[in-house]
């Protein structure tokens, strides 16, 4: 019975991590926020549809079996169904900027105003919600707490705090106090959950227990989210600073510098991790050792997140533009020019992308 437990709660661990090619169920694809699918997409994709919410988008979307989520500066949270069309939408009565999360056939997201919401996924109904004392910009993340047997949630708020909360019941069980502001989402594997903050410091927490396990200094302002993979945690800050950091070491490993700052989140597979910057440029990085491998210069600032893809990258920029480039040499493959800036990224699964713009549309791509 102990082995059937065990191996139980290795598969939870994994799926945790593992990505999909079919669902795109979270901001980063994952916990880990690894920003990775083995999803293939057309190297020439058609849009398919888009929809039309009542305000600007900032959110990210995901998608679940062919469903859209995603959040408006209108305050509401929208479902959409594969084809386009509206299956339901929840109002959260101010701006929902952070990419919700979907778990269980609930769908969790936070709002400005410091909510953080549980919706019935199908009918769009309200199971419950939990307050925090700071608007919610950062999506959640999960992990599985084998002692209680019960799933968990994760994030951050403008209270300064790290919040942990029941996903069943929205019961809060801990929070951990940062210096500052909590912007991005917490990256999490299933034992820490690692986040840089408004405080210039990345926090790794145990997340049993809500207590910090260490802190290190990245010297500035963080605004985006950390991949974490195999033990070390990428991210860049306000200065324009990147780095690899080796968790348990508790040292910097290497950092690059020149990208003004960095807004959005990094993506890392098995060799590579590419980021955007505000100057515009798309960076991806031997991962091991920080070298150079290739960099894309686009027409607006970056501040959304890439994706990468079995063979292809996907980045959206503040020139309007969605961009698939190739992994291997960063040559531009493909770009569509929506118009308006995006600050989201994209969600990805087999033959679909998903992007949102500050035109206030959701954007579709495909197959035809």
């Amino acid at each position: 019975m102990k082995q059937v437990l065990f191996l139980i709660f290795i598969f939870l661990g994994f799926t945790s991590s593992a990505q999909n090619a079919n669902n795109w169920l979270a901001f980063r694809g994952n916990s880990e926020l690894k920003g990775c699918t083995s999803a293939e997409i057309p190297s020439s994709p058609k849009l398919l549809w888009t929809y039309k919410t009542g305000d600007a988008i900032k959110s990210s979307p995901i998608i679940s079996n062919g469903t859209v989520f995603v959040g408006s500066n209108d305050g509401k949270m929208y479902a959409i169904s594969k084809g386009g069309e509206l299956k339901w939408t929840f109002d959260a009565k101010t701006s929902v900027e952070a990419a919700p999360l979907y778990l269980d056939g609930n769908i969790y997201f936070g709002s400005l105003e410091g909510k953080f919401f549980c919706l019935n996924a199908s009918s769009g109904e309200m199971k419950w919600e939990y307050m925090t004392d700071g608007q919610i910009s950062g999506s959640a993340s999960w992990f599985y707490s084998s002692e209680e047997k019960k799933k968990r949630l994760i994030f951050g708020s403008y209270d300064y705090f790290l919040h942990c909360v029941d996903a069943k019941t929205g019961n809060g069980l801990w929070k951990y106090e940062s210096n500052n502001y909590i912007n991005g989402a917490p990256a999490c594997d299933g034992t820490v959950a690692v986040f840089g903050g408004c405080d210039g410091f990345i926090h790794q927490v145990d997340v049993k227990t809500g207590l910090v396990k260490d802190t290190l200094n990245a010297g500035s302002y963080i605004a985006s989210s950390t991949a974490l993979d195999e033990g070390k945690a990428y991210f860049g800050n306000y200065d324009g600073l990147f780095y690899c950091a080796d968790l348990k070491g508790k040292r910097i490993l290497w950092q690059k510098e020149g990208g003004i700052s960095f807004l959005g989140s990094p993506s890392v597979n098995k060799d590579k991790v590419i980021i955007g910057a505000e100057n515009r440029v798309v960076y991806c990085y031997n991962k091991n050792t920080g070298e150079l491998i290739w960099k894309f210069k686009t027409k607006g600032k970056i501040e959304g997140s890439p994706v990468i893809t079995k063979n292809t990258v996907l980045i959206a920029s503040g020139d309007g533009r969605i961009y698939q480039l190739n992994l291997e040499s960063g040559m531009k493959i493909w770009s569509y020019e929506i118009g308006r800036a995006i600050v989201s990224t994209p969600a990805v699964v087999n033959n679909l992308i998903v992007v949102t713009a500050m035109d206030g549309r959701i954007y579709a791509f495909g197959k035809k």
